[in-house]
C-alpha cells in the first residue's frame, strides 16, 4: 500500500469515523424490525430491497461527511458519486446485508471507507444493534463495544481442513464459481452463510478464517481492507492477488497459508 495516513490524519479521521457510525446508527436502530419503507430496485422476476433505513443512513453520513469535510469526495450505494477522484473519499454502503435486515438478523452491517490517493486507508464494519465497531487501518484494528475496546487480531490457521469459512449465500455462485465454491466448502471444516460482511469482521476478531464472495462492489468490501490489513489479515481476489478498492471475486482470510489452499481450489485443484 503506497498511499497512508500520517499520525495527525489518523487522530482527526478515526473520532470521525467513530461519529459517522453514530450518526447512521440513530437513524437505522428505530426502523429495524419495524416499518421500514421496503422497496424493490430490481426487476419483475427479481428481488433487490432497499429501505428507508439504507436511504436515510446514507443521507446523514453524507451530510455529516460535508459539513466536516467539503472537500472529500463521497461514492455510495444508494445515491452514487461525488467527486470519487478527490484526494479524500469516503465509500458507503449504509445497510449491508439488507435482506438480513428486513429479516430481524441482527448480521447487517455499515461499510464505511475511506480512500486517501485512491487506496483505502481507513474504514470500519459497524454493527449498532450489537454497539459493536470493528475499525482499522495500517495502525491496528480493534473493536469497540460499549465504551471498551480490544484489538483485533486474526487467528492461526495454515490448513484449509481445520478452517471455518463463510459466504453470503451459495446460490449466488454460477456455474463454475459454484463449482470452485463447491471445491473449498468439501475441504474446509464448516460453512457458515448468511452473514454479508459481518463475516469479515469475524475474520478480523480470529474466529472464522476465510469468507469467499462474488459479484461485489466496491462500497461492498472496501471498508474492510484497512480492517483486515490491520488485523493482520488480507483481502484478495480468487487468483489470490491483493485486492484494493475492487470487488468482483474476493476472499477475505486470515491466514495465508489457508487462502493459499483455498486459491488452488479455487482454480481448478481437486476438480
Amino acid at each position: 500500500m503506497s498511499a497512508a495516513l500520517s499520525a495527525a490524519q489518523l487522530a482527526e479521521l478515526d473520532p470521525f469515523l467513530i461519529e459517522l457510525n453514530r450518526v447512521s446508527g440513530d437513524v437505522i436502530l428505530p426502523l429495524f424490525r419495524a416499518e421500514n419503507g421496503l422497496e424493490n430496485k430490481a426487476g419483475e422476476g427479481q428481488f433487490d430491497p432497499v429501505t428507508q433505513a439504507d436511504k436515510g443512513a446514507e443521507a446523514v453520513i453524507r451530510k455529516t461527511i460535508a459539513a466536516r469535510y467539503p472537500q472529500h469526495g463521497v461514492i455510495g450505494e444508494e445515491y452514487g458519486s461525488d467527486r470519487p477522484d478527490a484526494e479524500f473519499v469516503w465509500v458507503l454502503d449504509p445497510i449491508d446485508g439488507t435482506r438480513a435486515f428486513i429479516s430481524g438478523l441482527p448480521v447487517w452491517t455499515t461499510l464505511i471507507g475511506l480512500r486517501f490517493q485512491g487506496e483505502p486507508v481507513l474504514g470500519s464494519i459497524g454493527q449498532p444493534y450489537l454497539e459493536e465497531v470493528f475499525i482499522g487501518s495500517a495502525a491496528g484494528s480493534r473493536m469497540l463495544r460499549r465504551g471498551e475496546s480490544r484489538p483485533l487480531k486474526v487467528r492461526a490457521c495454515p490448513s484449509l481442513a481445520e478452517a471455518t469459512i463463510a459466504t453470503t449465500d451459495s446460490h449466488l455462485f454460477k456455474g463454475d464459481d459454484h463449482a470452485a465454491w463447491a471445491r473449498v466448502r468439501a475441504g474446509a471444516r464448516l460453512a457458515r452463510m448468511g452473514c454479508d460482511a459481518y463475516a469479515y469482521a469475524m475474520v478480523a476478531a480470529g474466529v472464522i478464517d476465510l469468507v469467499l464472495e462474488c459479484g461485489l462492489k466496491s462500497w461492498d468490501v472496501e471498508a474492510a481492507v484497512p480492517v483486515l490489513d490491520g488485523a493482520g489479515g488480507v483481502v484478495a481476489d480468487w487468483t489470490g492477488a491483493r485486492v484494493g478498492r475492487e470487488g468482483g471475486k474476493i476472499a477475505i482470510a486470515g491466514d495465508q497459508a489457508c487462502l493459499d489452499q483455498a486459491v488452488a481450489l479455487l482454480n481448478g485443484a481437486g476438480a
